[in-house]
């Protein structure tokens, strides 16, 4: 189901794709607009937008997950990336205050797992940040952009999943109600598509921002576990099998 980076870095590199990212990106920030002094942890393909936050936190990392490759981050500092196994994160318990997790839950097999292993990591009264397509918006029925690939979420599908997984949400906001058309011309009209959008409240939105905290009071079962080694991201895109 994983999306390889190259294509996701390739579509971030796009007119459609530096849209989309600064249309998610005010969304993030609407959410998150103070992080100072603390650790924000991004899962999945996260670099477009921890760099609203790199200046302003303590710590700032970046952990993509071992089925879709992992790129340097930042790419002229010293890299804070890593290519993970998303149900091993190597990270203590509540190591990170905040989880941004983009292109991270609708790629995985195991959905609960990953979100079961961010409850560990996040400090007690952490806050997890979740950006995944809207299976009703067209962004997800189109597989030109890599939010037509994995499996997209309802409003009720993505909120039952964060209860399953011991949090407990407390803010929603929607973004892309622009349609996922490259032609420059078009992308002109994005702002005004998405200031529609919004005072509408339209459901066809092509992604959901849900905002969560963890659930402190849950205890989750102890198990023995093999710590993995963090393997950084040295090379300008490393691919998750050999000879690609």
């Amino acid at each position: 189901m994983s999306i390889d980076v190259v294509d996701l870095r390739n579509f971030y590199g796009q007119p459609l794709g530096k849209v989309a990212r600064r249309i998610i990106g005010r969304g993030v920030r609407a959410h998150w607009r103070d992080t100072g002094g603390e650790r924000v942890l991004g899962i999945g393909y996260t670099p477009p937008y921890l760099g609203l936050f790199r200046e302003e936190a303590e710590r700032c990392l970046a952990f993509m997950p071992a089925a879709q490759g992992v790129v340097k981050w930042p790419t002229a500092r010293p890299s804070l990336a890593a290519l993970v196994d998303e149900n091993e994160l190597p990270l203590t318990d509540g190591a990170v205050d905040r989880v941004l997790m983009v292109h991270a839950i609708e790629m995985t097999h195991d959905p609960a797992g990953m979100l079961r292993e961010v409850w560990r990591v996040l400090a007690s009264g952490g806050r997890l940040l979740a950006v995944v397509p809207n299976r009703r918006g067209v962004w997800a029925r189109t597989d030109n952009t890599p939010f037509g690939h994995g499996r997209p979420y309802s409003r009720s599908q993505i909120n039952q999943l964060l209860r399953e997984t011991w949090f407990s949400p407390t803010g929603w906001s929607e973004a892309l109600y622009v349609p996922p058309v490259s032609r420059s011309w078009f992308l002109r009209s994005a702002v005004a598509w998405e200031r529609t959008g919004a005072t509408l409240s339209a459901p066809f939105a092509g992604v959901h921002l849900v905002e969560a905290t963890k659930q402190v009071y849950r205890a989750i079962p102890t198990r023995r576990r093999e710590r993995r080694v963090l393997v950084p991201a040295l090379e300008p895109a490393l691919s998750p099998t050999p000879g690609v």
